[in-house]
């Protein structure tokens, strides 16, 4: 029999302590399934309560109920007729008509029609005295089951506020899983992109590193190529001077030695230049201090960025306004330094998490929940921006996540030379063209203002907005085209 039927979206129905006792085993694999056909759901499936089969299950419980009641018939009667009461003291059931002769002619205690009967028959009616008695004697256990009803009723309300008190607990423990699932999704990203950027670093320092090794290689033997071509220059000078001496030794006449081309081919010239550029060569080698600096230099420049990364870490915390890339949607591009955020045509195919926005905006690594803040944003000259503050709790799918389509921001919106204040979907238009790209932002949370200025000279106070603000703020930006950075 099912008790408190819901459905799925497949269809399937189940009672909703046994399906919800299922789901909540099924979040740790973050993978929910239909126990009957086993169609899957990507997120947490609304439990709506079956009308019709709750209806026909209540009415089958009833029915059984009152078939199972036993039906009592009058005492009295000839013909089988239901009573309506029982003497406790007789041990009697009476229908109506005999229950009137019953209390004209005695007193006393009747309760609905029942098989049981707490006292033994008298043998004789009691008198009025005697009843009073009887009711006087029954008066001490009814004053004891009331106080036993109170101290019940107290148990059961310390029961209530005790499951009341399990359930927040238990809902806390659920939305801290949830943030730690979203912090970890985060931190593992951010992990796999510093990673990926180490990696890429690392690829470009051994191909600097390799670059110069081959340049040394070429100069060094460049050179040893040059003196290989003048050493084959002399050389084959030398065999010319080796042939002709061989003929001269071999003449009977010696008077052509004499003459002076004879003299030169006998000149032998000293190799002292030659020999020293040989040895400079030799002694040539790849510049290994050059290639250990060179490496040093690139693994401290990629040490401090992993470091950097962390200090970005730390900003989170503090009064810096730098842009979260675990809430960027994936047509928006945001630099290095988490300052500038570019719309993009192409999507990043960043990983899907709860906290990343569907389209091309993103808040900010710290926020406000206290105190009095302020930051400068420059837009460019062209495009389509939303700036303000936002709760972290602002949808981040659909077309209600935008800045200023719900209640949960407030922000400046510029769409072609449009100028607008917006909040709850409740638009603002001022007729006023920007004359500059800078604009600041104060804010007073404690307050409930927040303040829009244009950089100009003079400066000019655009918009207030007041409220009172219920959670921590994040700066928040959407750029569709163009882009925005943040200046401090």
């Amino acid at each position: 029999m099912y008790t408190d039927p819901v459905t799925l979206r497949c269809g399937h129905s189940f009672c909703r302590l046994c399906i919800t006792d299922i789901l909540e085993r099924q979040k740790v694999s973050r993978a929910f399934t239909c126990p009957d056909c086993r169609a899957e759901f990507r997120e947490l499936p609304d439990l709506q309560r079956n009308v019709s089969l709750y209806n026909i299950t209540t009415h089958l419980i009833s029915t059984q109920i009152d078939q199972e009641k036993p039906v009592i018939f009058c005492t009295y009667c000839d013909i089988p007729k239901p009573a309506v009461k029982s003497c406790l003291q007789c041990e009697i059931s009476m229908c109506d008509h005999h229950l009137v002769k019953h209390n004209k002619s005695v007193t006393h205690t009747v309760v609905p029609a029942t098989t049981s009967s707490g006292k033994t028959k008298s043998d004789t009616h009691q008198s009025p005295m005697e009843a009073s008695a009887s009711r006087t004697s029954c008066m001490k256990p009814v004053e004891d089951a009331v106080e036993i009803k109170k101290g019940l009723q107290n148990i059961l309300q310390k029961l209530v506020t005790k499951r009341k008190t399990m359930e927040k607990n238990i809902q806390s423990l659920q939305e801290f899983k949830i943030k730690v699932r979203q912090k970890a999704a985060g931190r593992r990203e951010r992990v796999v992109s510093l990673i990926r950027d180490l990696r890429r670093q690392l690829e470009g320092l051994e191909k600097r590193v390799l670059h110069k090794i081959s340049k040394q290689e070429e100069q060094i033997l460049l050179s040893a190529s040059d003196l290989i071509r003048k050493l084959e220059t002399e050389k084959d000078g030398l065999y010319s001077k080796m042939l002709f001496i061989e003929d001269a030794c071999c003449l009977k006449d010696p008077l052509p030695i004499l003459l002076p081309d004879a003299a030169m081919f006998c000149q032998v010239d000293k190799d002292e230049d030659t020999e020293n550029d040989m040895l400079k060569i030799l002694l040539t080698s790849i510049d290994d201090e050059m290639i250990s600096k060179t490496i040093q230099g690139g693994l401290t420049n990629l040490v401090t960025g992993a470091s950097m990364e962390t200090d970005l870490q730390k900003a989170a915390d503090s009064s810096v306004v730098l842009m979260d890339l675990n809430t960027a949607g994936n047509h928006l591009i945001v630099s290095e330094d988490l300052k500038t955020a570019s719309w993009i045509e192409i999507g990043q195919n960043r990983p899907e998490t709860p906290e990343r926005f569907e389209y091309y905006q993103a808040l900010s690594l710290n926020n406000f929940c206290k105190g009095q803040h302020s930051w400068e944003v420059e837009i460019s000259r062209t495009g389509r921006w939303r700036l303000g503050v936002a709760y972290s709790t602002i949808d981040k799918k659909g077309g209600s996540s935008f800045l200023g389509n719900n209640k949960k921001s407030w922000c400046l919106r510029w769409c072609e030379d449009d100028l607008a204040f917006m909040h709850d979907s409740k638009m603002q238009k001022i007729p006023h063209r920007l004359t500059t790209h800078r604009l600041r932002m104060n804010l007073n949370y404690e307050a409930g203002q927040l303040f829009f200025y244009e950089l100009c000279e003079p400066i000019r106070h655009l918009h207030t907005f007041t409220t009172k603000f219920t959670e921590p703020l994040h700066a928040a930006f959407c750029v569709w085209t163009g882009s925005v950075r943040i200046l401090n």
